[in-house]
C-alpha cells in the first residue's frame, strides 16, 4: 500500500516566475513596449529638435510670431502640450490594450491559477 502525498502547492515566488514566463505576460510586455519605445523616441526627437534649434538656429528661434512672442517660446510651450498629449494618449492606450491583460494576469495569480 502506497500513500502518495499530494504535490505541494507552488510558492508565491514560483507562481510569479510562472507568470513571467507565460505567453500572456509576454503579450503584456509587447503591448507596453509597442507604445513606450516609439513614443519615447518621438518625444526625445522633438525635444532634441528644440534644444538644437535653440543652440544653432538662434535667428529662426528669435523670429517674432505675435508681439513679443517668438518661435522659441512657442516651441517651449509646445513641449508642455506634447507632454500632456503623450500622457493622455498613454492613458487611452493602457485602458484599451495594457490594463485588460494586466487585470487578467492579476486575477489568475490571485485565484491561484497557473499561467
Amino acid at each position: 500500500m502506497t500513500t502518495d502525498a499530494p504535490a505541494p502547492a507552488p510558492t508565491a515566488s514560483e507562481r510569479y516566475v510562472d507568470v513571467q514566463r507565460s505567453d500572456e505576460f509576454a503579450g503584456l510586455r509587447k503591448a507596453l513596449r509597442g507604445f513606450i519605445f516609439p513614443m519615447t523616441a518621438a518625444f526625445f526627437s522633438w525635444y532634441a529638435l528644440y534644444v538644437i534649434l535653440s543652440a544653432y538656429a538662434r535667428g529662426f528661434m528669435d523670429t517674432k510670431v505675435v508681439g513679443h512672442i517668438n518661435v522659441a517660446l512657442v516651441f517651449g510651450l509646445l513641449q508642455f502640450v506634447s507632454t500632456f498629449l503623450i500622457a493622455w494618449l498613454y492613458s487611452r492606450y493602457a485602458d484599451r490594450k495594457v490594463d485588460p491583460i494586466a487585470d487578467k494576469i492579476r486575477a489568475d495569480l490571485e485565484n491561484g491559477d497557473q499561467a
